[in-house]
């Protein structure tokens, strides 16, 4: 879809657009590219990810030239980071802080592609290679959570590669293998942290190919409905540019916020004490983007056998562990689950309470997470994880069929020109 008006000036600038084209390139996804004109500011987070991954990557190359990734020492390097290092404690917040504030745009960015249908045909692939990028996220996250060496740090990689234990026949090697041992000790750190440093150029490639898939079937829009011409378009350069500069600039103001006012909130206090393998948490928990899961992985308390006698076929922990990657991976069918020809839910009257109701029952599962599983909670969890599951697997499938949408319109131009009496200024 793009429209290429490259057109280099000078001599050098033909030589290299003959031989090596990547200013073409450039030109072609950040200045010409033609873009809906309706897009809001919800597409501003897109860019914004892309934008605190580099910032990650940054301060992260740096933090590595001065961190230790032994066990003896893990814990006092980071120290030596926050006390010794000139700014030490700067890039550090700004790289801790970062993992929550690219966890926050790219939390928005798929609520929005499910809000306004960008999962659907055409883009499944660009779908698919978001959560693609969601997955390594989370492993990244996990791995760098574990490199404090802290009490959490510790505990927490220890509860978390033990679910593994729960597959049969090769749960107990993945674990051993995980941990390098017989335990989380020193040569797991070693694996995290080589890990940890490298998965985030793995995710640089799969981004893009993200651009890349993005570029080849266009942007969606809160319509929901494909380009005619255009009229209904314009270059992302200055429009696109100018707006995520404005989103740019607040949400940096945000980070800021936290960086130098709140810089441990979305932190926990016991990683501030030297890792113990003799003393456990009074309440174990992961970081806060990942407390939804932690909710679904503990939401399962029984087990599942043949009834009137002792044989167990799937055990509590066993099923935690799948309705908590199933949580994930059911994400790569949704294209195919949601078969309306409809995208965007400002034209899905039914869909549209749903999304709001899905989207609830994900900050509800977030608060169980944080808490300790007792009182209500475990139910919480329970109920929280079953409409969780339906959403995808039961609601959907059945509004595909079932739901009767509202006429859509017949262009972007023309609700644009019947909102505001102007071309392009619908926000």
């Amino acid at each position: 879809m793009s429209t290429d008006t490259y057109n280099p000036k000078g001599k050098f600038f033909r030589w290299m657009d003959d031989r090596l084209p990547i200013i073409r390139l450039m030109h072609g996804t950040f200045v010409s590219y033609p873009t809906p004109k309706n897009l809001n500011y919800w597409w501003n987070f897109g860019s914004l990810a892309g934008i605190v991954l580099m910032i990650m990557m940054i301060t992260g190359i740096v933090l590595a030239m001065h961190y230790n990734s032994s066990a003896d020492a893990a814990f006092d390097s980071v120290e030596h980071i926050m006390r010794d290092v000139n700014y030490g404690w700067l890039i550090r917040y700004v790289h801790a802080n970062g993992g929550s504030m690219f966890f926050i745009a790219v939390y928005i960015h798929m609520f929005r592609g499910l809000y306004y249908g960008s999962y659907k045909a055409p883009r499944e692939m660009l779908w698919i290679l978001g959560v693609v990028i969601f997955l390594l996220m989370m492993m990244t996250a996990f791995m760098g959570y574990v490199l404090p060496w802290g009490q959490m740090s510790f505990w927490g990689a220890t509860v978390i590669t033990n679910l593994f234990s729960a597959i049969p026949l090769v749960g107990d090697a993945i674990v051993s293998w995980l941990w390098g041992g017989f335990a989380v000790s020193d040569p797991t750190l070693n694996r995290f942290y080589s890990l940890h440093y490298l998965l985030p150029f793995v995710i640089i490639g799969v981004v893009i190919l993200h651009i890349w898939a993005l570029h080849i079937q266009g942007s969606n829009n809160p319509l929901g409905i494909d380009v005619k011409g255009p009229q209904d378009q314009v270059n992302f350069h200055p429009y696109y540019i100018m707006k995520d500069s404005f989103g740019l600039a607040a949400f940096i103001f945000v980070f800021a916020v936290f960086v130098f006012y709140f810089p441990n909130m979305l932190g926990h206090p016991d990683n501030y004490i030297p890792a113990n393998p003799l003393v456990t948490p009074e309440h174990i928990v992961p970081e806060w983007y990942f407390l939804p899961f932690y909710a679904i992985l503990r939401a399962i308390t029984f087990d599942i056998g043949i009834p009137g006698t002792d044989i167990v076929l799937l055990d509590a922990k066993l099923l935690g562990v799948i309705a908590m990657f199933a949580s994930i991976l059911v994400l790569f069918a949704l294209p195919w689950l949601d078969s309306s020809p409809v995208r965007s839910a400002r034209f899905r009257p039914i869909y549209k309470w749903a999304f709001w109701i899905f989207f609830l029952d994900c900050i509800m599962l977030g608060y169980v997470g944080s808490q300790k599983p007792e009182g209500i909670m475990p139910i919480l969890g329970l109920v929280g994880t079953v409409y969780y599951l339906a959403h995808f697997l039961i609601l959907l499938p059945w509004l595909s069929r079932f739901e009767k949408p509202l006429p859509l319109p017949e262009s972007i131009s023309n609700p644009v020109i019947k909102a505001t009496g102007e071309v392009g200024h619908e926000q």
